[in-house]
């Protein structure tokens, strides 16, 4: 009853602009209470000067009334705030559909701010005081605002479950770890908690760790786009230069031609004219001879004709027809055969430029991490085929089932000298050079001594040959190489010998990323299990190899396929 008298109390002394008490109150003509800054600012702010309304009654003042402040109503809503009463909390301080509401609230519930554990009760801000103001209450731990609580209670015995039992791996009251739990691995819930927090925060420190390495991967693949993007965008610009440079220098070699051409029809052309003006003027002085002679004959006196016959002139010289050689009309067909020819070769340049300027791009590769396969499965999507180069083979090693088999003689081999070939250590390449993502599998035979051992490797091409110790596999810097024993590995690179433990198989997997630098070594058998792996930089193609140390060892590419 006094909650809901309060509540009245409320809605008739609050402000129906700020929705808070009165302050400063004033009435209008109209009979309505406002703040005085209210609504004032109410009217300051209207969009029709001159006309000023009550908010609540919309009755409408004109001029702008002057407001006196009502003190009876201040001194009634001061004596209201002595006895306890506040202004009624904004519709948003009350708990929504999505909030968590306060238990302590009667009627329409606030808004939790905290949710307490021990008490396992949910608190508006007024209502959660006590647990600031008295002591016992301060001891108690205080979360943000939960609607699991009741998860809290065991359902058996309706207790705080403070207890976790690490057996069953669930939280338990007291009552449980004295029965259905007895015996069991059962700690305090804080205590686990600890630990779990231990556990948590080094799963954390792990997580940061990995941030700021991706965070470092990922600036340098911004660089490496932006170096990318820079170097396309120069390649771009250098190319439509040199290309415009290239149409310029045809264009003025088509101005040169031509000019070339025009200059020798102009020549040609006065010689053909003057020529036809000298015929022209033959023809003339021909035609007046003619007209002469004409009249001459046509004179019927005889002595006129032979007084006038000795006058007549002599014909001169002239050119005739059969003196001029007129060709086909092909005179500038060589420029155009000429041109058409440079057209060709320019052609052929161009085709050969592209091709090349592809196969350059082709191989502008930006190096990501690609990541390792797991499975054999996912090996065998990287199968690569290898076959034994017989010019390698020392004399001592036979070659068969197609070059893929290799097996250590007493008796050396009919072959011939050749400067690839190993003359001293029993070793042998392949003829397949490695290069990209490649997986192969070897099968190892050790023959019939114990202290045999079959080295499966992978090297340059340009290891030495002959008797120079480094010529051997995983004695320099240019071989890598897994030497397999009966019981035992042993990883050689560089002088370094590096003991490998795993389980022993006749069979040995080899993957290949040349381009991330990965070489990993397995041992093949029902499963694969990762032997040795190395992270490097290759600086050529590899060449896969085996190396004997003991006579009838075998070794054999596997066919994949």
């Amino acid at each position: 009853m006094a909650e809901q008298e309060i509540q009245l109390y409320r809605e008739r002394f609050c402000c129906s602009i700020c929705l808070d008490l009165l302050k400063d109150p004033v009435t209008t003509g109209c009979g309505h209470s406002y703040c005085k800054s209210c609504i004032n600012n109410h009217w300051d702010n209207g969009e029709e000067r001159g006309s000023y309304s009550c908010p609540q009654c919309r009755q409408t003042f004109t001029p702008r009334p002057v407001l006196w402040k009502n003190t009876m109503l201040a001194d009634l809503v001061e004596e209201l705030k002595k006895t306890g009463l506040q202004a009624a909390p904004p519709d948003h301080c009350y708990a929504g559909p999505e909030d968590v509401a306060c238990d302590f609230c009667t009627g329409r519930k606030r808004k939790a701010c905290k949710s307490c554990l021990d008490c396992l009760v949910s608190y508006c801000e007024k209502h959660l005081q006590p647990h600031f103001q008295s002591a016992p209450f301060k001891k108690h731990k205080l979360v943000e605002p939960s609607e699991k609580l009741q998860e809290n209670i065991c359902s058996h015995h309706d207790e705080v479950m403070k207890m976790f039992c690490r057996t069953d791996q669930q939280c338990i009251c007291y009552l449980c770890s004295v029965e259905k739990h007895k015996h069991h691995n059962i700690v305090s819930a804080v205590a686990e908690r600890t630990e779990r927090q231990r556990e948590l925060e080094v799963r954390r420190l792990t997580i940061q760790h990995r941030v700021k390495v991706t965070e470092k991967d990922l600036k340098l693949l911004q660089q490496e786009e932006e170096a990318v993007n820079g170097s396309a965008d120069k390649a771009v610009e250098d190319s439509e230069k040199i290309f415009t440079e290239l149409i310029r220098l045809l264009e003025k070699r088509s101005s040169d031609v031509k000019q070339q051409i025009r200059s020798q029809q102009e020549t040609e052309v006065s010689r053909v004219r003057e020529l036809q003006e000298r015929l022209e003027q033959e023809i003339t002085e021909l035609k007046r001879k003619d007209h002469e002679l004409q009249q001459l004959s046509d004179t019927e006196d005889h002595y006129q004709f032979l007084h006038n016959y000795p006058s007549l002139s002599p014909l001169s010289g002239f050119t005739h027809s059969s003196n001029i050689r007129i060709r086909p009309l092909r005179y500038f067909d060589d420029v155009t055969a000429a041109v058409s020819q440079v057209r060709g070769r320019l052609q052929d340049i161009l085709s050969e430029t592209e091709t090349k300027i592809l196969q350059i791009v082709s191989r502008v590769d930006v190096l990501l991490p690609q990541p390792e396969p797991e499975t054999r499965a996912d090996f065998l999507k990287y199968s690569q085929e290898i076959t034994l180069d017989p010019n390698t083979a020392h004399k001592q090693m036979l070659l068969s089932e197609g070059n893929r088999k290799v097996t250590c003689m007493r008796e050396e081999q009919s072959y011939s000298d050749h400067p690839d070939r190993f003359t001293v250590w029993y070793q042998v390449l392949s003829r397949e050079s490695l290069t990209g993502h490649c997986y192969w599998e070897v099968e190892v035979g050790l023959g019939r001594r114990w202290t045999g051992s079959v080295g499966v490797a992978v090297t340059y091409q340009n290891i030495c040959r002959g008797k120079d110790p480094e010529s051997r596999f995983g004695v320099n810097d240019k071989s890598w190489m897994l030497d397999c024993k009966r019981e035992s590995y042993l990883f050689h690179y560089n002088r370094t010998k590096t003991p490998v433990s795993g389980p022993v198989s006749s069979r040995v997997g080899v993957y290949l990323d040349h381009s991330a630098g990965v070489l990993s070594f397995y041992s093949v058998s029902d499963t694969m299990t990762l032997l040795h792996r190395i992270q490097t930089t290759f600086t050529q193609p590899l060449y896969a190899g085996v190396r004997f140390y003991i006579n009838r060892s075998t070794a054999e590419f596997c066919n994949l396929k």
